[in-house]
């Protein structure tokens, strides 16, 4: 269909197949932060924000990507970091020549060679966070400061090389701050409104910026962050993308009134996801979201990290499980170093999360949300569920102690044929009073998680 620039005619626009097919998707936070790539190691946000407040995490925010904003709170951590290491009178837009000289040897394809073997779908790239420095030679260039864009067109070049591996591209971009054009320091989370550039020159040029985004590289989403200009036509920009990218999708963040929660802010006029930040939904959701992360506490590298600071595989295997079970795609961040390098503990969890994804992916992709997304076996091994035409996938998060599993609540019928994902030989069942008891391979190896698929979908008990 036609999009029309009228709030009627966008909120017409489905989410795409391939979106709630796609499950997992790569985050990529990398620019001038990379460089000093310094954060003091606070925590997750959700749980710091709980317990101290805003406030605190501003003061000692553990994000490496808002150095700009933290080494500006005098007396911060990161504010002493950058005096001791590069001396008072160093400007952080003297990381450009560092940075720009960082990524001359950087190779994309082996980017998307990684994300590719891991299993990702999709990859979201920051081509402008809320520093303002641009990872691609635009036609608006920043009007405060001369040479403010990488040297390299490393949006383009990592497009391209995504797209030749079959994954979708999705471009970030921060529409709600610019430090250039608005250096209000962020102390608390009240101070975001006033931080917001709102004059004409910015609503004219983030447009421009998001307008020439679409027209060189088509994205398949717009992933915007914060907040956007309130003067801005976003039905406009909305119509015109979905007109040039029919399955594109449209984030939740291009606010233009805040709804302040704990964890976020909201109020966007129209969106195609959410995207809970540190967090995730407790229920199966009639609405597509994407749960967003970093591997650590971080979404840039910080080079404070160690293992300890990380999501073990078997952790993060067990958070995506639960995400997709409720109809969640996850968007999981790599921040790589400021000349591409990939950490290799991040290289590490990424690829143990595609070593399990190559025998258990089959009930992760392309799936659905079952009627419930919990259960339990009788020995209190949590399940997922999810579904695929006729086929049921109950996801053990851990590996039973013994050969025997029963997973309370579901009935199979009679002719019911269950199979280990890893497994070519069906496995025996019975049928209990209130579980469904299957007997798993003898030589069933450590996992952080099983999957059992069950055709035909079972009933549950009470429940038909």
């Amino acid at each position: 269909m036609q999009y029309e620039p009228k709030l009627e005619s966008i909120r017409k626009h489905p989410v795409p197949e391939w979106y709630h097919n796609a499950k997992l998707g790569i985050f990529i936070h990398w620019g001038l932060y990379s460089v000093p790539a310094w954060a003091p190691l606070t925590g997750e946000l959700g749980e710091v924000v709980a317990k101290e407040g805003w406030a605190a995490w501003f003061a000692k925010n553990p994000y490496a990507e808002w150095y700009m904003n933290s080494i500006r709170i005098e007396g911060s951590p990161s504010h002493q970091y950058h005096v001791e290491t590069y001396g008072e009178d160093f400007s952080y837009f003297d990381f450009v020549p560092l940075f720009n000289e960082a990524t001359q040897g950087w190779d994309p394809t082996s980017w998307a060679a990684l994300f590719k073997k891991i299993g990702a779908r999709y990859v979201v790239l920051t081509t402008k966070h809320h520093d303002g420095f641009l990872l691609w030679p635009s036609r608006h260039p920043n009007p405060k400061i001369e040479g403010y864009f990488s040297r390299r067109d490393l949006v383009g070049e990592l497009t391209e090389a995504v797209r030749a591996e079959g994954l979708r591209m999705g471009l970030y971009y921060s529409g709600g701050l610019d430090w250039t054009f608005n250096d209000t320091v962020i102390r608390d989370i009240g101070d975001i409104p006033a931080a917001i550039p709102q004059g004409a020159d910015y609503v004219e040029y983030a447009t421009n910026h998001w307008l020439e985004l679409i027209e060189r590289y088509e994205p398949s989403i717009l992933w915007n962050d914060i907040a956007y200009p309130a003067a801005a036509d976003l039905k406009k920009l909305f119509a015109y993308y979905y007109n040039r990218v029919p399955d594109g999708l449209v984030n939740d963040r291009f606010t233009q009134r805040f709804e302040f929660s704990d964890q976020a802010i909201g109020g966007s006029i129209h969106f195609d996801f959410r995207t809970p930040e540190y967090a995730s939904f407790g229920e199966i959701t009639d609405f597509k979201w994407e749960a967003t992360r970093g591997i650590g506490y971080s979404f840039g590298y910080n080079r404070n990290e160690g293992p300890e600071n990380y999501l073990s595989v078997q952790e993060l295997v067990h958070s995506f499980v639960d995400i997709v079970s409720k109809n969640g795609n996850l968007l999981l961040n790599v921040g790589p170093m400021a000349d591409g390098a990939i950490p290799e503990m991040q290289r590490e969890r990424l690829l143990g999360l595609g070593r399990w994804l190559e025998v258990n992916g089959e009930a992760i992709f392309d799936t659905r949300p079952w009627v419930t997304a919990e259960g339990s076996t009788d020995e209190g091994t949590p399940v997922r569920f999810t579904q695929k035409g006729d086929s049921l996938y109950a996801i053990l998060l851990g590996t039973p102690r013994g050969h025997r599993v029963a997973i309370e609540g579901l009935r199979a019928e009679e002719g019911t044929t269950i199979y280990l994902l890893g497994y070519d030989n069906p496995l025996s069942w019975h049928q209990g009073d209130r579980e469904l008891a299957v007997i798993l391979p003898d030589d069933l190896p450590e996992s952080p998680a099983h999957s059992l698929k069950i055709t035909p979908q079972p009933g549950r008990v009470g429940n038909g």
